[in-house]
């Protein structure tokens, strides 16, 4: 009785994401939370400059939840042993940022944080290129 209204572009986004993970390796995957965080983050601060804060909100808990359930999660404290923990600390002080420029509306924390993840991102990507020349 009710139609229900299908967003064919975010249909379409989701697929693509669905197809990437499921045909990603575990390097891939890392380096596709990285993208999701980093995309939040980007709609983040646009949400605050057209003082949307619910979306924003969101966009903030979404990149929280990849750095939190995601990034930290994959961390293996056994195998990567102080790397591990410093990386561990590391997510932990994003997620704690970007709660205060969330209640903050802080465009300049999002900003920062959007720095460290984007050197974590270009060390995961130069990983990824030093394997591959070893095949």
């Amino acid at each position: 009785m009710y139609a229900t209204t299908i967003d064919p572009v975010s249909a379409y986004q989701r697929v693509g994401v669905e197809t990437g993970v499921e045909s990603a390796n575990p390097h891939k995957l890392i380096l596709m939370l990285f993208e999701g965080a980093q995309e939040a983050l980007i709609k983040a601060k646009i949400h605050i400059k057209h003082n949307e804060i619910a979306k924003k909100g969101e966009m903030l808990s979404k990149a929280i939840m990849i750095i939190d359930h995601g990034l930290k999660a994959s961390l293996d404290t056994n195998a990567g042993g102080e790397l591990a923990l410093h990386l561990q600390a590391l997510y932990d002080y994003m997620a704690n940022r970007l709660l205060t420029a969330n209640l903050k509306n802080d465009v300049e924390i999002i900003d920062e944080i959007s720095g460290l993840l984007n050197e974590l991102y270009g060390a995961w990507k130069a990983i990824e290129n030093t394997t591959e020349l070893c095949r």
